[in-house]
């Protein structure tokens, strides 16, 4: 007779395994890579693949010092590592890059006990850490196109955000004609890496639907052009990209809603009352930390279980 195995939940078999979901967000990244490297020259580029071999060094020292198994093979230190090269301002000097990877593999990420055990968003994080840390190169931007000018000249723009006297055509925002961090400029290269996420099911539309939905009621009821409010900032990077992490977002569909509603709703204040004209980082950070909470109020009832039982 053979033997009965029994393993902890969940009990579902799947072909899709961690490398091959940061396989897919590192090809999904891939059109805003090319779209900054176009608009901001091969610094952004160069700055972009040293955030990403950051990460995945200092996570295979890391594990090498703790003598745990190595976790790089499964991508998700590289993926960190782009999503916090895309974060930046194509100006900023590289050991504070590091300073940032450092600070999401090592401190955000490993101290808690690596993948799927991290509070929050690393990446996330790590442009929070770097925004508090050096908040005068971190809103140091570059003009787009900057080829054949001078590094004076190159740095000397500000973004939508910082007011009406320097607002694009909706035209410049789309295509990424702006100033601004390096993957969050060009919205149409976003949305071809979101719409790619979605179509091979690897995030679910409600996180940047509900989030993206959300900016724009706030916009219209508070009077504010929606379309810029849209196209402004990292809200099209954050609510495709890092709203959607598996680790630090909710699990059920309803959770992944609540979620995303408050992280629209927090950006807007941050946005409209706040000091900081943009607020998508720290609202995903918020609401990180708030997942537990939502989890627990949101989780299904198991089968036959009476109300109360599960407490």
């Amino acid at each position: 007779m053979p033997e009965l195995l029994i393993e902890p939940s969940p009990h579902i078999k799947s072909p899709l395994t961690t490398q091959k979901i940061m396989l897919n967000v590192l090809i999904a990244l891939l059109p805003s890579v090319i779209a900054g490297t176009v608009i901001f020259g091969t610094r952004a580029l160069v700055l972009v693949v040293l955030c990403a071999a950051f990460c995945v060094v200092f996570e295979y020292l890391f594990n090498l010092i703790t003598k745990r198994p190595q976790t790089i093979y499964d991508l998700s230190a590289a993926v960190t590592g782009v999503l916090i090269g895309l974060n930046l301002p194509p100006s900023l000097p590289i050991y504070m890059a590091a300073i940032g990877c450092f600070a999401a593999i090592v401190v955000v990420k490993q101290f808690f006990g690596g993948i799927g055990q991290n509070f929050a968003n690393p990446a996330i994080t790590a442009r929070i850490i770097l925004m508090l840390s050096f908040g005068k190169y971190m809103t140091t931007w570059t003009v787009p196109f900057p080829f054949g000018m001078s590094e004076a000249d190159a740095v000397s723009s500000a973004t939508p955000l910082a007011g009406p006297e320097v607002m694009p055509s909706y035209l410049d925002m789309f295509l990424g004609n702006r100033a601004g961090c390096i993957g969050e400029v060009c919205i149409a290269a976003l949305l071809v890496g979101g719409i790619y996420l979605i179509i091979r099911g690897i995030i679910d539309p409600v996180t940047p639907v509900a989030f993206i939905g959300t900016v724009a009621l706030c916009s219209l009821i508070g009077g504010h052009d929606i379309l810029m409010q849209l196209m402004s900032g990292g809200l099209i990077l954050g609510a495709f990209f890092m709203a959607t992490d598996y680790a630090t977002t909710p699990i059920t569909r309803t959770g992944k809603l609540i979620f995303a509603v408050g992280c629209g709703l927090i950006t807007c204040v941050i946005r409209f009352f706040g000091v900081y004209p943009e607020g998508v980082s720290y609202s995903i950070l918020i609401m990180n930390i708030l997942t537990p909470l939502i989890d627990r109020y949101v989780r299904p009832k198991p089968f036959g279980m009476k109300k109360g039982a599960a407490k």
